[in-house]
């Protein structure tokens, strides 16, 4: 399953270039991968204290340029792998407001379960890998 969460742009986004900081993809990506893992794990409280885990890696494709503007642009995330201790997540900025679908950028980031206490790393629970599971996307 691919999960889609829109962002809109904001006026503190833009660089002197009139585009989004490149900072900023991390912020537009970290804001959908929160929504999705709260949505894959059916969590209703806080994610993390249910399933504590870390961004141990990210990496980031930048294809082209966000402009300021309304409507939002959608970044997709899905689940590209699952591990013992940890997961992949592929995720992409799109826009989707004209008759294309434009990749602004491409990423995958690694998450790393951990222990809420020790914040040690830890297996993944059963229930964690079902749900993960149950969202991978193969391609």
């Amino acid at each position: 399953m691919t999960f889609t969460h829109p962002v809109l742009v904001r006026w503190s986004d833009i660089d002197s270039y009139d585009h989004v900081n490149n900072v900023r993809y991390f912020d537009y990506l970290q804001e959908a991968r929160i929504a999705f893992l709260g949505q894959v794990m059916e969590t209703t409280g806080d994610f993390f204290a249910q399933y504590p885990c870390v961004l141990a890696s990210q990496t980031v494709d930048y294809l082209r340029p966000i402009l300021l503007r309304h409507p939002p642009y959608d970044v997709d995330v899905w689940i590209a792998s699952v591990g013992t201790s940890s997961y992949t997540l592929g995720s992409r900025i799109v826009d989707r407001s004209g008759e294309s679908e434009d990749v602004y950028a491409k990423a995958e980031s690694v998450i790393v379960a951990v222990d809420g206490t020790t914040h040690a790393k830890r297996p993944l629970g059963d229930p964690e890998r079902a749900a993960l599971l149950k969202h991978l996307v193969t391609t």
